[in-house]
Formats: C-alpha cells, sequence, structure tokens
C-alpha cells in the first residue's frame, strides 16, 4: 500500500534550502558523528508487553542509527488489529491512558511515569516492519532503518529531516540499498528527496 505524500511541499523547501548551505563537516567532529550510544535510559516495554508485537520508533529509534539525542518521548508502532492486546498489556501494568492522539493512537503515562505514544497504523509495510526489528543493547525492539526513514520522511518535520540525513550519512551500502528499495516501494514520490538527503549526510561525514 503506498503512503500519501502530504508532506511532499513542505519537505522539498526545506530540503531546497538544505543543499544551498550544506558544506563538508557541517561544522560537528566527525568522531561524534562516528559513534553510537544508549546510555539514556528507557522503559523495558519487553516486560510490558506482551500479547502482540511492537517496535520502538521516533527519537529513541534514531539511537540505533546515529549518536543518540536527548528525548524524553517513547514511542511505538502496533497494528491496528492489535491495539486492544496492547492496551490490555498497559492496563495490567498500572499504565493510564491520557489521551488520544491526532492521529491513529493514544498516550499513555507507565508505572515509573514514562509517557508512550502508541501510534496504530494497517499498512501492508507494518506487519513486515513488526517482524524484522533490530535490537537495542537491552534487547527492545527497534525499528529497521528503511522503515524508520519510510515514518520520518512521511512526517517531513524538520527534525525528522535532519535525522533522516545523518543516519543515512552513517549508513552501510547494503543499509542505503535497502532504503532505497523500501522508498521506492511505499513512498515513490519521495525518491528524489530521499538521494538529496543521503548527499547532505554524506556532506556532513566528510571533515571540513
Amino acid at each position: 500500500m503506498l503512503i500519501q505524500d502530504r508532506s511532499a511541499q513542505k519537505r522539498k523547501l526545506l530540503l531546497s534550502l538544505a543543499t544551498k548551505r550544506a558544506k563538508p563537516g557541517s561544522g560537528t567532529a566527525l568522531a561524534f558523528l562516528q559513534q553510537r550510544t544508549w546510555s539514556f535510559p528507557v522503559s523495558s516495554l519487553q516486560l510490558i508487553l506482551h500479547s502482540a508485537p511492537f517496535v520502538v520508533i521516533g527519537g529513541v529509534a534514531t539511537r540505533l542509527y546515529m549518536p543518540e539525542r536527548m528525548t524524553l518521548d517513547l514511542d511505538i508502532l502496533v497494528k491496528t488489529s492489535d491495539r486492544a492486546l496492547i492496551y490490555q498489556d498497559l492496563e495490567k501494568a498500572n499504565g493510564k491512558k491520557i489521551s488520544d492522539l491526532s492521529i491513529a493512537g493514544s498516550r499513555w503515562q507507565l508505572a515509573d511515569e514514562t509517557l508512550l505514544k502508541v501510534l496504530e497504523a494497517d499498512d501492508d509495510w507494518v506487519e513486515i516492519a513488526l517482524a524484522q526489528p533490530n535490537y537495542s543493547p537491552d534487547r527492545l525492539p527497534i525499528i529497521a532503518l528503511p522503515y524508520l526513514v519510510l515514518m520520518k520522511l512521511s512526517a517531513g518535520r524538520t527534525q525528522d529531516l535532519a535525522d533522516i540525513s545523518r543516519m543515512l550519512g552513517l549508513a552501510t551500502e547494503p543499509d542505503l540499498g535497502a532504503v532505497k528499495a523500501v522508498i521506492s516501494r511505499y513512498l515513490p514520490t519521495a525518491q528524489e528527496d530521499l538521494d538529496s538527503l543521503i548527499m547532505l549526510g554524506k556532506l556532513e561525514m566528510l571533515e571540513s
């Protein structure tokens, strides 16, 4: 199922500005950019959610693919058909629903006071992403890079584009190939923008 590309116009404007000003190195230490870290504490959701698969997405997920940045958000993706099972697990673990999201999903507070966003989707790629996660050092299932890029391209926010650029600048050629294949299949209108983001990311990895 193709994703409707609502953010295309905004994304192209931001990329146009970025590519005009991009320079090798971008003022960031290369040694830092090549690091991977997992130092900020994250709730052990795998000990809470047993009844249906989920993957961590958003800012926490980027920690596997680039130097981590501080984020208080913990977001997960589940199949729409599994939401009742996920919510049941959260309630059993003394989680409290705070509100519904403007998109399909809801916001919860866990027993340790972590704020959790549960995003629900039924696109064809979601089942694949849930079945093929990568794992953090503490065994959280993290959405694979191609599907994380797909979600961030679809959202098209400034921070999302910056994350994509940095992650792809650090990605291996096989990983880039996998990303391109997923975008070509599910968001073909963004292929040119993806190439620009890869270029910007590679520029950042060069010594200034």
